[in-house]
């Protein structure tokens, strides 16, 4: 390809940042990117879509070909035509005299198929590694979200240790307990669902590489590095110069040399023979020769001109509309991803360390008898809550993130 993928560079490298991606059964994001482009079968298809395209070019740049007919005349017939005896035997060459380069333009289009190829198979291969981006941080969510599972597991235990503590002492009722028990089942259950996840998720990614198996245990990142944006005007122009538009310039010359190729229709082949002819009955040779023209090629080529005309004049507007639904698409990630950045900021400096003090007071509060169970239990409840928003915000952030890298083939971050 003349183009250099962009999509994946800002998030491998924020994703390999962490001492995680050294440890050898977790997957780095570069990695899971070098083994699709190595063995993903939708890239792998092109090629073969390219070997057919040029055996198909060296067919329509070829010549005329050239024929060897025999004719055979009055035989069988009555009287002097009886039998053999007045037969008249022709070998003739004959072929076709192309004008006006019709097997260039031929090639020209074949070419121009080709350069087209060649943008579809960048803008594909941007698609399978966004959707593989996204794999990838929904997996990086779920990892964070189980060390968030597994502190709500250590909470709905000290919480039912406390419960049992002061059930024994005679402070709490035994229906307490229970309650604080059913807590902690409910909890571990979300845990076990969880893991379950993680597991599909890391089949989801190694199909991206023809594996039906994860030869790894987590994959590695910080989820939570979204760095600066670059401003929207220049996203914008990037996406113009992106494969998903450039793409339309280079269907525009296929449909240019389409058209080419059918104006040149427009001259007649001259068609001509050349031939020996036998006389039986003489016993005499002589030379036969014969050219053709079509008549009328003009009018009768006029409507195929025209269509390709309005092909390639659909293509414009086609270009125009995409440009439009490309440019929502932009805005929308980009005014998501500063929403969501915005959000976790307020979630990170205000939300959650006012809940943390807040299940630290209503702890102290219970041990000492000045709170109930349900005081306890609405504060650590209400601060799970807040971590899971914090993580929700910071994936959308870098969701956002991965279709604005598919749309510009460039990094967001400067």
């Amino acid at each position: 390809m003349r183009m250099t993928l962009m999509l994946p560079a800002i998030l491998a490298a924020v994703f390999c940042a962490l001492p995680l991606c050294a440890e050898p059964q977790a997957l780095t994001l570069q990695q899971a990117i070098d083994k699709t482009l190595q063995h993903n079968p939708q890239l792998h298809q092109f090629k073969f879509t390219q070997q057919r395209l040029l055996a198909e070019r060296d067919v329509q740049s070829l010549k005329p070909g050239y024929q060897l007919g025999v004719e055979l005349e009055n035989v069988a017939g009555t009287g002097e035509a009886r039998g053999l005896a007045g037969a008249e035997l022709t070998v003739a060459l004959s072929s076709v005299i192309e004008l006006d380069n019709k097997a260039q333009w031929r090639a020209a289009v074949v070419d121009a198929r080709l350069n087209t190829l060649d943008w579809q198979q960048q803008a594909q291969t941007l698609d399978v590694l966004a959707e593989l981006t996204r794999n990838y941080i929904n997996l990086l969510a779920s990892q964070q979200e189980l060390t968030l599972t597994e502190e709500a597991v250590e909470l709905s235990e000290a919480l039912l240790q406390s419960a049992e503590k002061r059930a024994a002492s005679g402070a709490l009722s035994d229906a307490e307990v229970m309650r604080a028990k059913a807590q902690l089942a409910q909890v571990q259950i979300g845990r076990d669902a969880l893991l379950q996840r993680i597991e599909r998720q890391k089949i989801a990614i190694a199909r991206f590489w023809g594996d039906t198996s994860a030869n790894f245990n987590v994959v590695a990142g910080n989820l939570f590095a979204f760095g600066q944006s670059r401003p929207f005007a220049e996203l914008y122009q990037r996406l113009q110069q992106s494969p998903a538009l450039t793409i339309f310039a280079s269907e525009r010359r296929l449909k240019d040399a389409e058209v080419r190729l059918a104006q040149s229709q427009n001259r007649a082949d001259l068609s001509w023979q050349v031939g020996v002819r036998r006389y039986q009955a003489s016993d005499d040779t002589g030379l036969t020769f014969g050219i053709s023209v079509p008549l009328f090629a003009e009018r009768r080529n006029s409507a195929a001109i025209e269509a390709a005309l309005a092909e390639r004049n659909n293509v414009e507007y086609r270009q125009q509309d995409s440009l439009l639904i490309l440019h929502e698409r932009l805005f929308d990630a980009y005014s998501q991803r500063q929403q969501f950045i915005t959000s976790h900021q307020q979630l990170a400096q205000y939300v959650i360390p006012n809940l943390e003090q807040a299940l630290d007071l209503t702890r102290d509060a219970y041990q000492r008898g000045r709170s109930n169970y349900q005081d306890w239990l609405n504060a650590q409840q209400e601060l799970l809550q807040a971590k899971r928003q914090i993580l929700e915000t910071a994936t959308a952030v870098l969701l956002s993130q991965a279709t604005i890298e598919q749309l510009t083939a460039e990094p967001v971050t400067q």
